[in-house]
């Protein structure tokens, strides 16, 4: 069975009927913008979701996440009825729907790893032309992490970012 994607309209009024607005983003992602009334469990805990009868929606950012993680949405909702917000929060925005902000809270580690490797391999690149070829190093170095990120879905960089005073909650 696939789980039926509901329009952020039909999500509205599904929510406001009783369903269950689940958002699967990381805690990160979930503090610093949600819509109101969604309960976070992020992807890595749906396990832990309570069981309830209620229907029960799933989002994250644009849709995404949810559809490569259907089946392990699906067992999670436990026999209730359950959807995917279409879009994601993305979506939800895009149509004028409130969400929460909390500017204050850090960028999500991902878009923080994003710039700080991407600057890094723009420095080496620079010093590389500019002072000494070895910089160029430098640029390999952030690719080579990269790389090994994306094979084993380990973030040395993440890692540190996370433990950085700014990211502490």
């Amino acid at each position: 069975m696939t789980l039926v994607a509901l329009s952020p309209a039909d999500a509205r009024v599904a929510v406001d009927t009783g369903a269950r607005l689940i958002d699967i983003r990381g805690a990160d992602e979930y503090a610093r913008e949600r819509i109101s009334g969604a309960v976070n469990v992020p992807l890595n805990r749906i396990g832990d979701l309570a069981y309830d009868r209620r229907p029960v929606i799933f989002h994250c950012k644009s849709g995404m996440r949810t559809a490569a993680n259907v089946a392990q949405l699906e067992a999670a909702a436990g026999g209730a009825p359950a959807y995917i917000l279409e879009g994601g929060i993305d979506a939800w925005r895009r149509v004028g729907q409130p969400t929460l902000k909390d500017r204050a809270q850090p960028l999500e580690i991902m878009r923080q790893v994003q710039i700080v490797a991407g600057s890094l391999v723009l420095i080496g690149v620079l010093l590389g032309l500019f002072v000494a070829p070895v910089f160029f190093g430098l640029s390999a170095f952030v690719g080579t992490g990269l790389i090994f990120a994306g094979i084993t879905g380990w973030c040395g960089m993440a890692n540190v970012l996370g433990a950085m005073p700014w990211n502490r909650r």
